[in-house]
């Protein structure tokens, strides 16, 4: 059973989203917010899973509660809800953890399967959103500089999944295109983020941009 929480200062989508995650199984919706404050208290009152969590709200915005919930609460997923004209919240809520990143508009199904990712320890970006971020990194030569050292103790093989992950593929495709199983995908991705010292796959992604390894 997923134990999630949502947050998010309207009601009205907090009462919706809670209908269509308590129909789905597997999940349980254990708490909801108004704020990024009791986003972070959800974390000190349940035994969270994950959290779904508006990126813009009043008294503590979704990037000050994911940076406070990942460095207390590290177990807890968290998934940003964002409108598409957000982009500097986007590129925080990156550095300081949050697994998911989805529009507000999204479909029900396109949500509840980006909570199964998530919780499976995967990571889950829309296009739309994605291609935004993508291009910003492109575009930040002056930050870009020489290729990051670490990127010569990567292996052929893991070379190929970081470029097929910076691409946005999903483990499933990344081991249709190798033609090796999803098991393996996901154990070379956790080597591959022990060698880089990097968190999650979103932080894989900017490393292939960053290091030119698309």
């Amino acid at each position: 059973m997923i134990r999630i929480g949502i947050v998010d200062d309207q009601e009205i989508f907090r009462q919706g989203m809670k209908m269509i995650l308590s129909s789905q199984d597997g999940m349980e919706v254990v708490g909801e917010g108004a704020t990024g404050l009791e986003g972070y208290r959800l974390c000190e009152e349940h035994a969270l899973d994950l959290l779904l969590m508006d990126i813009r709200m009043p008294v503590m915005d979704g990037v000050e509660a994911t940076r406070r919930i990942k460095r207390d609460f590290p177990h807890v997923a968290v998934i940003m809800l964002t409108t598409f004209d957000e982009d500097e919240y986007i590129f925080q809520a990156i550095k300081y953890g949050a697994s998911g990143y989805l529009l507000k508009d999204a479909p029900s199904a396109k949500i509840t399967e980006a909570i199964r990712e998530v919780h499976g320890g995967g990571a889950l970006m829309q296009p739309q959103i994605a291609a935004r971020v993508m291009e910003k990194f492109r575009n930040m030569d002056s930050e870009i500089g020489e290729a990051d050292p670490k990127v010569k103790s990567l292996t052929s093989r893991e070379r190929d999944i970081v470029q097929l992950i910076g691409e946005g593929k999903n483990n499933k495709e990344i081991a249709d295109e190798l033609f090796i199983t999803e098991g393996t995908v996901k154990n070379h991705i956790s080597s591959i983020l022990i060698k880089l010292d990097l968190r999650d796959r979103t932080q894989l992604a900017i490393f292939a941009v960053k290091n030119r390894l698309l």
